[in-house]
């Protein structure tokens, strides 16, 4: 079996660099600062699908994407207050963590941001730009 990332989750994002572990995609809605790891394990759904030395390395990963995502919201001119993240698979069962960054005055807070309204594309090139900031700063 070879690993190869689930079509929804490449249908609504940019590739960045890839982690030691993990494939990277930034997620076209401007509404929130958002990143999702993708574990380049095959067949993975479900945490427990990783060997204990892939777990503690997605979890080192998580807490740099985290970092990431305040970075995003800083150049969004929209600090992150507090850092959402889970890994649901409801929709897409493939193995992928999403980092979500959240205000008081994002437009679904308190809410969890999971199929509540529709997604917002950024503007023109907003997502790349994202993309290759981020990108050039991991070097």
């Amino acid at each position: 079996m070879t690993f190869e990332i689930d079509p929804r989750l490449l249908a609504n994002s940019v590739a960045l660099s890839p982690m030691a572990l993990s494939d990277l995609r930034l997620m076209d809605d401007a509404r929130f600062p958002w990143l999702v790891l993708i574990p380049r394990v095959p067949g993975a759904t479900q945490l427990d699908d990783l060997d204990v030395g892939q777990r503690a390395v997605l979890i080192e990963e998580i807490v740099a994407v985290g970092a990431m995502v305040r970075r995003v919201g800083e150049a969004l001119e929209r600090p992150v207050e507090k850092l959402n993240t889970a890994a649901l698979g409801n929709v897409t069962p493939q193995l992928h963590i999403h980092i979500v960054g959240r205000r008081h005055d994002d437009p679904l807070w308190p809410d969890p941001i999971w199929g509540r309204g529709a997604s917002v594309p950024r503007a023109e090139g907003e997502t790349a730009g994202l993309a290759a900031g981020l990108d050039q700063e991991r070097g």
